[in-house]
Parts: C-alpha cells; sequence; structure tokens
C-alpha cells in the first residue's frame, strides 16, 4: 500500500466532510437536502475507514485543516453545489491515485468503490446545477 496516496485520499476526505457541513446551510430543496446528508454520512465513514487503513499499516493519519478552500466563495445554492462537484471531483482524483498505486485486492476493492460511488456524486451534482456533459469519462483522471 502507498501511505501518501492513502494520505491524499484522507486528505479528501476530510475536505469533503468540511464542504458537506459548509454547503447545508445553503441547500433547501428537500432532496438536495437529503443528498448532502447522506453525502456527508458517506464521506464521514470513508474517512474512518481510511483512517483505519492507514494506522493498520503502522502510520499516523493526517488530522483535517481547520478550514478549506472552496473553488469560488460559498454564498448560494449555486455556489454550494459547485463545491460538492469539485470536492467530489477531487475525492476521485484521490482514490484513483490510491488504485493506482497498491497490488492489495481488499485495499483496490474499496478504492474502486470510493472512486465509483464520488464519481456518482459529481454528475448527480453536476446534473442538479445544470452542468453538460453531465458525467466525464475516466473519473479521477484529470479529464473533462
Amino acid at each position: 500500500m502507498s501511505v501518501e496516496s492513502m494520505q491524499e485520499a484522507l486528505r479528501a476526505e476530510h475536505a469533503a466532510v468540511w464542504t458537506y457541513g459548509l454547503v447545508s446551510a445553503f441547500i433547501s430543496v428537500p432532496q438536495q437536502v437529503a443528498a448532502v446528508a447522506d453525502g456527508a454520512n458517506a464521506h464521514r465513514a470513508r474517512r474512518d475507514v481510511t483512517e483505519r487503513w492507514l494506522r493498520d499499516a503502522g502510520a499516523t493519519p493526517q488530522p483535517p485543516a481547520a478550514a478549506y478552500l472552496a473553488p469560488q466563495p460559498v454564498d448560494s445554492a449555486a455556489s454550494a453545489i459547485a463545491a460538492l462537484v469539485s470536492v467530489e471531483t477531487d475525492a476521485c482524483v484521490a482514490w484513483r491515485g490510491v488504485l493506482e498505486r497498491t497490488e492489495d485486492g481488499t485495499l483496490r476493492t474499496s478504492a474502486l468503490d470510493a472512486l465509483t460511488v464520488a464519481a456518482v456524486r459529481a454528475t448527480r451534482w453536476r446534473k442538479a446545477a445544470g452542468l453538460t456533459p453531465a458525467s466525464i469519462p475516466f473519473p479521477g483522471a484529470g479529464v473533462g
């Protein structure tokens, strides 16, 4: 296992948890409120699993930063959704990095699941924002 790629994935999960908390103040459409809660819970669970993987590998998981910088100020539902697209895209990149740097079958399965779930969430948020294309080829590859 590449400890550094796992630390990158952990950083992405910390940022996602923080961002989902931030945007919850700007989302009011009931279906989107539920999606924000689901996303936050999923990233918290993934963060906790990632921390366990790192500890089991003898590494010290990096703590979360005090705050994270969204790609643009979050001051409306539209900018909140843009922040969610960004954080899910970042998660795709991080988990793809883990997938590419480990031979451990269990970890590869977990990383693939994390990449897939983040890509699906990013697509849903792109659709909510009215972005086209809503899905991108090869999530996490830096394309699209």
